[in-house]
């Protein structure tokens, strides 16, 4: 594995109603320490949350999902959880919640370019 860069990642996830743990996956976040990166990518399927959870505030799980970016891209932005360093932000971000915004346990791996195996995790897991 000379070379290769480890890297965490895990699945983003809209649970609306957490009572009757159904989801669906809207993204994926991944961070590797060697460089730093901590992004996230997202594709909201509207029509596919509507069916799940008729009358659900798109427009607030919107918001939810680019606070989480904010908090990926670090700074002012970002708010408290913003300003901490790249593997705190991760940690906060993947941390259990019972929110309408969750997380999958953590993942594992060995890759290149993080950024390109972002962008293939979320066609494989999301699209």
């Amino acid at each position: 594995m000379q070379g290769k860069l480890l890297f965490e990642y895990a699945v983003i996830r809209i649970v609306p109603r957490v009572e009757r743990e159904e989801f669906i996956n809207v993204g994926v976040i991944l961070y590797c320490r060697e460089r730093k990166f901590l992004q996230a990518v997202f594709t909201l399927n509207e029509e596919k949350l509507r069916a799940l959870a008729p009358g659900i505030d798109v427009q607030e799980v919107k918001d939810y999902l680019q606070a989480f970016e904010q908090i990926c891209c670090g700074g002012n932005k970002g708010g408290p959880i913003g300003r901490l360093d790249t593997a705190l932000r991760f940690r906060w971000l993947t941390a259990t919640r019972s929110t309408i915004l969750q997380t999958s346990r953590v993942h594992t791996g060995f890759c290149d370019d993080p950024a390109a195996t972002l962008q293939k995790l979320h066609a494989q897991l999301v699209l």
